[in-house]
């Protein structure tokens, strides 16, 4: 049964969403895996070093929640889907529909994604990360996974094979049972802070992605207000007791580019009432996320973790500005259920975005310092 007032600690006041800046050392590594002067075992030492330092570097800043950056991985859901449930490739021939764009228009084609084979859970993709992070501080460890519905809304059905699933409820099913499996699997390990990050309803208000879904003869409302609600539920169902499960609203985070725009408002009251998790990350950095006027809609046992600061520019936003936000955000839900992070990650996308680690740091600890003036210890 939901609790009466919004949950904290998770999520704390001051957060951070997941990925940071890859160092040097990590970068060269994983090209000369790919390049046959690496193995696995090399590069895996090379991650360990890397997330050791990044641990430390968390803790130093404030942080009361810690990732390991996502250094494991290529892009924020390579590791869960491409990796660990298989079944998909991308597709480097077919020119992709969607995009990444930048605010001097320069575009970054995404890469198409096919389903041709079964993807299913097979062993824990995350737990020995988890593991590993937990033996490295005494702060709560947070492990991120991509949404349940990413590869549907990126590939759709001409891209989901019909000999493998002629039925498309039997590649749903795959889905719900390989996210009840891992969390499960990461709850018996002793996890019990785990942030979806989900691309996919904050994209289908633009009107570039309708235009797409149009094309693919897609219902983009029913998608955005049934089916991917209804689908995130049935994953979500039965995760194990103690678990806090945050959803993080992403609108496109690749080398300081992004793919959609457009306010919560078609979706605030299916988001915030209808899906069943226990806090949310709001991207809100840019006008691209619209007002806050949809925060109306928070119930009062649920928290939003206000996304303030861009992890795309490197300009450093002033705190009297974020406070003003914030402030603004309290006239639609009580102060109490808010909190403060950067919008994103620093790299969702392996090659991160155009922030220099210096500036990475001083964000970071602009939001513990502004978290503790507004809410205290």
């Amino acid at each position: 049964m939901a609790s009466a007032a919004a949950a904290h600690n998770p999520p704390f006041r001051a957060e951070q969403v997941g990925s940071l800046l890859r160092p040097p050392e990590l970068m060269k590594g994983r090209e000369e895996l790919k390049a046959g002067r690496l193995t696995p075992a090399q590069l895996h030492e090379i991650e360990d070093h890397a997330i050791r330092e990044v641990v430390a570097f968390q803790e130093r800043v404030g942080l009361q929640s810690v990732t390991d950056g996502e250094y494991r991985r290529e892009t924020f859901f390579s590791a869960f889907y491409m990796q660990g449930l298989g079944g998909l490739q991308y597709d480097f021939e077919t020119p992709g529909d969607w995009f990444f764009t930048d605010r001097k228009g320069h575009k970054i084609p995404m890469v198409n994604i096919k389903v041709t084979g079964r993807s299913q859970w097979k062993q824990p993709v995350h737990v020995d990360d988890f593991k590993f992070l937990s033996a490295l501080t005494k702060r709560m460890v947070k492990i991120t996974l991509p949404s349940p519905t990413h590869i549907h809304c990126r590939a759709g059905r001409a891209n989901i094979s019909s000999a493998v699933y002629p039925d498309l409820d039997l590649f749903w099913d795959d889905v719900v049972d390989a996210f009840r499996k891992e969390l499960k699997a990461l709850g018996d390990a002793g996890c019990r802070y785990v942030q979806i990050d989900e691309t996919t309803l904050p994209c289908l208000p633009d009107p570039h992605a309708r235009e797409l879904m149009a094309k693919r003869r897609e219902d983009w409302r029913k998608l955005m207000l049934e089916i991917y609600p209804a689908i995130m539920n049935r994953c979500f169902e039965g995760r194990p007791a103690g678990m806090h499960l945050a959803m993080h609203l992403c609108r496109g985070n690749n080398q300081g580019h992004w793919s959609s725009e457009g306010g919560y408002d078609l979706f605030a009251d299916t988001l915030f009432n209808q899906i069943n998790v226990d806090s949310y990350f709001l991207e809100y950095d840019t006008p691209r996320a619209g007002t806050f006027e949809p925060l109306r809609f928070v119930p009062k046992n649920k928290t939003v973790v206000l996304g303030l600061i861009s992890t795309k520019f490197p300009e450093l936003e002033s705190k009297d500005e974020i406070k003003r936000r914030i402030d603004e955000a309290a006239k639609f839900c009580d102060l109490d259920q808010l909190a403060l992070s950067p919008q994103c990650g620093f790299a969702s996308a392996y090659a991160g975005n155009p922030i220099p680690t210096g500036i990475q740091e001083a964000k970071l600890k602009l939001v513990v310092d502004t978290a503790r003036e507004v809410w205290g210890a």
